[in-house]
């Protein structure tokens, strides 16, 4: 049974995305991109263009679940709640399709991916291109969304 896996990189003006099918233990790319609010709007505006873009995105792909990055604490506290109101946005736009939810802290999905959970970026992305090499990621963001959705794959096996 194939089962399609939406994965988040939540952020307020760069938001990666990327569904990914699995069946096993094969994967399959289908699509990615970033949702990108312009940066003069308002707080408001800016989280109401990611839910409708995601809720956009679950209504094209029809997600099976979701995966999404847990927010870890930045040096700075006002960086931390603005990335929470963005991932916010992508979870009430997700939630409010009744798509599951799975979150995974960032170390957990490098170590899915790698095997080390304080991986580099350039490990990461190299797996990403290993497990799915038709994907092409044009921003970081993307990259990030792909490697969230493929982690997903990897874990949800052991969660349920």
């Amino acid at each position: 049974m194939t089962k399609r896996v939406l994965g988040i990189d939540p952020g307020l003006l760069h938001t990666g995305w990327a569904v990914v099918d699995t069946a096993g233990q094969s994967r399959k790319y289908v699509a990615s991109g970033v949702i990108l609010p312009k940066p003069k709007m308002e707080m408001s505006e800016r989280l109401v263009t990611i839910f409708r873009e995601l809720t956009r995105i679950c209504e094209t792909f029809k997600p099976d679940e979701c995966s999404i990055e847990i927010i870890f604490v930045n040096k700075n506290p006002k960086t931390t709640l603005i990335l929470g109101h963005a991932r916010s946005a992508a979870v009430v736009a997700v939630a409010n399709q009744d798509i599951p939810i799975f979150e995974y802290e960032p170390n957990k999905i490098k170590k899915a991916l790698t095997g080390v959970g304080h991986a580099d970026k350039s490990a990461v992305d190299k797996m990403v291109q290993i497990l799915l090499p038709n994907a092409h990621p044009k921003t970081p963001d993307e990259a990030d969304a792909i490697a969230i959705a493929l982690a997903h794959t990897n874990m949800v096996q052991f969660i349920k």
